[in-house]
């Protein structure tokens, strides 16, 4: 067993067959967006060297930046501590986001919410 076939063994997904992509600049560490892999696009990802996903609304597999040039190199993978997340550094170009922002997620940043103490 390589080490693909390893990771894609250890990993926990979902019901539907799917694992959340966090995907981060690999320099930057800034989060660029989310996305979801089966076993499949997992490993398309880990081998080649480019993101693939599995598109949910579409049902079919999308390598990211094949039709908008906006492509994402693959840095390094880990898995999260319960196995049931991967976290993909990837070098950007372009932008990540299908809006054509860098980031997905720049449209709403929320201010912290600032806990009361009851017992007070």
């Amino acid at each position: 067993m390589n080490d693909v076939d390893g990771i894609i063994d250890r990993a926990q997904f979902a019901d539907d067959g799917l694992l959340p992509a966090i995907i981060q600049q690999w320099d930057t560490r800034e989060v660029l967006m989310l996305g979801y892999m089966d076993a499949e696009a997992l490993r398309r990802t880990l081998t080649s060297g480019r993101v693939t996903f599995w598109s949910r609304s579409r049902g079919e597999y999308w390598r990211k930046g094949d039709t908008s040039g906006h492509v994402q190199y693959v840095k390094q993978a880990a898995l999260d501590c319960d196995a049931d997340t991967i976290l993909v550094s990837v070098e950007q170009i372009g932008a990540a986001c299908h809006t054509g922002a860098h980031t997905c997620f720049d449209a709403d940043v929320l201010d912290p919410v600032v806990m009361k103490d009851d017992a007070s």
